[in-house]
């Protein structure tokens, strides 16, 4: 099998949050520390961050890590742009890409561990896509087979991945992540989590 590689979206301008939420602190580092972290230790490679606002704040903080930095000029264009950027620079990386995994740069409960269980639940099932699931929804962080890849390149606007989940559904496993449902978007949700 091939690699499976790592596409952190985190290119956001964080509007209802009134600041970079991927530098707001959070267990001893930055936001976006924690979760490139958290790609670094479950030992798939290569991880490529995607960045747009702000990014020569955040770069700095990741920029030492063992990932690629790619920066979309087209980020205020919606979440697709970002999504179709980054996969076709982890695929100008490496041609023997078997899968990527699609996380979000504002979740911070994403452990190493759930991704290996997507990995592992991958390598031992024939689902095209293993999803997280939380809310009665499914999404990300969530796994998608090669064969994706060119729907994956053809979503438009502020639509995600969780759109080509929702067309494919019968051919997704969904593993259980009940904190996949908290994200920091607001000042009101950082408070939430900082207590």
């Amino acid at each position: 099998m091939g690699n499976i590689g790592i596409i952190i979206l985190a290119a956001g301008a964080s509007r209802r949050m009134g600041q970079p939420k991927q530098l707001l602190p959070y267990q001893g580092k930055s936001l976006i520390q924690h979760i490139t972290a958290v790609a670094i230790d479950s030992a798939s490679q290569p991880i490529v961050v995607v960045l747009g606002a702000y990014a020569s704040l955040i770069a700095p903080k990741i920029s030492d890590l063992n990932i690629r930095i790619a920066y979309n000029e087209q980020w205020s264009t919606g979440m697709a742009s970002s999504l179709k950027f980054g996969l076709s620079k982890i695929q100008a990386i490496t041609s023997h890409l078997d899968a990527v995994i699609v996380m979000l740069g504002d979740q911070p409960f994403v452990s190493t561990a759930l991704i290996q269980q997507l990995v592992s639940n991958y390598r031992s099932n024939n689902f095209l896509i293993v999803a997280s699931q939380y809310n009665n929804i499914v999404g990300v962080p969530a796994l998608f087979h090669r064969a994706l890849f060119p729907e994956l390149g053809k979503i438009e606007g502020d639509a995600g991945a969780k759109f080509i989940i929702r067309r494919y559904y019968s051919s997704v496993l969904s593993i259980p992540f009940a904190e996949g449902a908290i994200d920091i978007d607001t000042p009101q949700d950082w408070k939430r989590l900082s207590e």
